[in-house]
């Protein structure tokens, strides 16, 4: 699944993911449409889902991050 699929499973906008991610909302957009990120940024997206889903989530399950 894309970042965006899980998030919007989750019922979650950009300001929560971003909260629960430790992020800005700008990183999450950014994130979701495909703009560059660094793996730092894409560990924190991946830590904010597994609290989410309460399971562990890699960064290798989110489709279409394009990690520098």
């Amino acid at each position: 699944m894309t970042l965006k699929e899980f998030r919007v499973e989750l019922g979650w906008n950009h300001k929560k993911l971003a909260e629960e991610a430790g992020l800005s909302r700008q990183a999450i957009s950014h994130a979701e449409s495909g703009q560059r990120i660094s793996a730092i940024t894409a560990k924190a997206l991946a830590d904010a889902l597994s609290k989410g889903y309460d399971r562990q989530i890699l960064v290798r399950e989110i489709e279409g991050l394009n990690i520098v």
